[in-house]
This record gives C-alpha cells, sequence and structure tokens, in this order.
C-alpha cells in the first residue's frame, strides 16, 4: 500500500490551522486513516505534548508513524472517552475529525464502496463487524430496507428502489456491487444517474457501519473532554453528518432545538468560530474532487 496516495486530505491546511496546536499540548485525530492530518500535527507540536490517533481500518495499522509522541487506537471513534480514560486523560485541547470514507477505501474494489468497481458487497469501515452491505441487502426486510434510505439517502423514488431490491433478490442473492449497479440503473437516466448510484451506496454503507449514531456519540463525548476554549474540528462530506454537527455545535442537541436557562442564556457545550462552514477553494475542487461537497466546522467549549 503506497501511504502517500492512501488519503489525499480536504481541507488540510484550514484544519490544522483551526486546531491551534500552539495552544494546548494534548490532540486527538479520531480519523487516523494514512495519517495524513496527523503526521502534520506530529510536526508542528512540541516534544513534550502527544497525540491520540483513532482509526477502526486495519488497513491504517500499516501507516502508523514511529513517532513517541503518538498513540494509536484501534477501535471506533465512539470509544473516544472510554480510551483516553484509559490513557489517563481527562482533557484534552483540541479534537480533529475528517469524516466519511478514505480514497484508500473507495480504491480497494474488495472493500465494497465504490460504484465503479466489483466487489463482495462489504462496506465494512471495521473489517472485523458482523453486519455487511450483503446483509443488509439480502437480509432487511422491506420495512428496514425503507428506513435505510429515506433516512441516509436523498432519493425521491424510494418507492421504487426497495421494491426492486426485494423482487430481484427473491430469484437470486444480490453478491457484488456490480449487481448492485446493474439492478439500480435502470431506474434512473441520464445524468443523475451516478448521483442516485452514490446516495444508494451511502445509505448502505452509514447503516453497516452506523456512521450516525457513531457521531453522535463521538460528538457528546468530544465536548465532555474538552478543555474550555479547546477546540473541535469536524469535516462532513454529506448533508446528513453537516446537519448533525451543526445542530450539535448550535444548541447542544442533535435535532437543533435551543434550550435556555431561566435568564434565557442558551444552554449549550460548544459555540461555533465561524458562522458558516468553511469550504475548499475551487482550487482544491479541481485538484481533489472528493473535496467538492467537504463542509468543515470549528467550535470551541464553552466554560
Amino acid at each position: 500500500m503506497d501511504k502517500q496516495t492512501y488519503h489525499v486530505p480536504v481541507l488540510f491546511h484550514e484544519s490544522i490551522e483551526a486546531m491551534k496546536l500552539n495552544e494546548g499540548n494534548v490532540f486527538v485525530d479520531v480519523t487516523y486513516g494514512g495519517g495524513g492530518h496527523s503526521k502534520e500535527i506530529l510536526k508542528n507540536i512540541s516534544d513534550d505534548s502527544f497525540l491520540v490517533a483513532f482509526d477502526q481500518d486495519d488497513d491504517a495499522l500499516d501507516n502508523i508513524v514511529d513517532d513517541e509522541k503518538l498513540v494509536f487506537v484501534n477501535a471506533n471513534f465512539r470509544f473516544l472517552k472510554n480510551f483516553l480514560k484509559y490513557h489517563e486523560l481527562d482533557e484534552v485541547d483540541a479534537i480533529l475529525a475528517d469524516l466519511g470514507v478514505s480514497s484508500h477505501q473507495f480504491d480497494e474494489a474488495e472493500r465494497g464502496f465504490s460504484i465503479r468497481s466489483t466487489g463482495q458487497l462489504d462496506m465494512r469501515m471495521n473489517q472485523n463487524a458482523d453486519l455487511t452491505a450483503f446483509k443488509v441487502v439480502n437480509k432487511y426486510t422491506d420495512k428496514e430496507l425503507y428506513r435505510v434510505f429515506n433516512s441516509y439517502a436523498d432519493l425521491k423514488n424510494v418507492g421504487k428502489v426497495v421494491p426492486t431490491i426485494i423482487t430481484a433478490r427473491r430469484q437470486k442473492a444480490i453478491e457484488t456491487t456490480a449487481d448492485l449497479v446493474d439492478l439500480m440503473e435502470p431506474l434512473v437516466k441520464g445524468k443523475k444517474q451516478n448521483q442516485f448510484l452514490a446516495q444508494i451506496f451511502q445509505a448502505i454503507r452509514i447503516e453497516v457501519n452506523d456512521e450516525m449514531g457513531a457521531l453522535e456519540d463521538m460528538l457528546e463525548q468530544a465536548a465532555q473532554v474538552l478543555k474550555p476554549g479547546g477546540r473541535l474540528v469536524v469535516i462532513s462530506y454529506h448533508s446528513i453528518e453537516d446537519r448533525l454537527v451543526k445542530n450539535f455545535i448550535r444548541s447542544g442537541k442533535f435535532d437543533g432545538k435551543v434550550e435556555q436557562d431561566m435568564f434565557g442564556n442558551v444552554e449549550k457545550p460548544l459555540s461555533a468560530v465561524n458562522r458558516k462552514p468553511i469550504i475548499p477553494t475551487p482550487d482544491e475542487n479541481v485538484r481533489n474532487t472528493r473535496a467538492r461537497s467537504a463542509k468543515m466546522r470549528v467550535a470551541t467549549k464553552n466554560g
């Protein structure tokens, strides 16, 4: 595996700058991946500082750098607080989360993430997990499939998607990414076909990895472990992720409802640094097509 091409970080310099590395000595990267962000963090922190990095994908183990300032945790970031406690850390200065699927995961056909290559319907970020895309597509009830596609994809034709899957799998199991693409392609023609297929794959992937549940757990724990004034930096790649992050920063609630105390003060753990999300420049969008949907939100811990 070429570590240089494992993943091209999006909003790389902006995210590193947002962490304010010169204002603390304990930092967390909850999405290590190819180590791009982590390596830059390690280069810019003092010798008495250190970085705790999380990644549940075993492939990320090949990218661990030899640096005594790095503590690597091979686990889902939803266990952030537990592992920080294990390493005797009650508070941290900044947390970075670069969400979504890495370039490497998309490029490895056997992982089953991409609509452009043929592989088994897998989509597990944690390769030891039990639930796979095959099980979602072939074993879920129609009610469960409606829930997945209505919750995790912006589709206008779910009423066609689910019956098509149910009918096809009665004849033969839907085993590969190509099988699923061939089944879904006739439902949308023209320029929007690729977007539609990507939405189908996105919804299944989110379900397989419980991405929204894990994100909610991480955000709540991040708000607890950050020091007052500490930074939370989150890069998201679709509206479902971004909405959760935006709502939580705005109100401390995932539904976005603001609660006030008896004096009219908003009770929330975080405050946004910027009113609007930071997005990639046109030049970055040209260099890295994955950047086009990215939004970065930065918040500070209140208190």
